[in-house]
């Protein structure tokens, strides 16, 4: 399995609360920046800005995402890469959900 995202690109995610069910990370990059491939057990994501990014899945599948400031999204667990193909930063905050099929590090 791919690694946890604050270890494979520490310089773009934050853990800013952690505790026995859940853990919270902040995520920020620029225009054209990337991240390396990563694992996220089940989330809630909450958009702090406006942002454009392209998702490649573990199985090489790609998904582009568009986020208004505001918007929310649920996911199942899932490994990708993503990079910011828009003109604004990509701001979030995650919401992980610890399950024993993928457990957080």
């Amino acid at each position: 399995m791919p690694d946890d995202p604050v270890v494979t690109d520490s310089d773009k995610y934050t853990v800013i609360f952690e505790n026995e069910r859940v853990r919270v990370l902040d995520y920020v990059d620029a225009p054209g920046q990337h991240t390396s491939m990563h694992h996220h057990s089940a989330f809630v994501l909450y958009a702090l800005t406006p942002f454009k990014r392209r998702l490649t899945l573990g199985d090489g599948s790609t998904i582009i995402r568009e986020f208004e400031t505001g918007q929310v999204l649920w996911s199942p667990a899932q490994s990708h890469m993503g990079e910011n193909i828009g003109a604004t930063d990509t701001h979030v905050v995650m919401v992980e959900l610890k399950d024993q099929n993928h457990p957080i590090q």
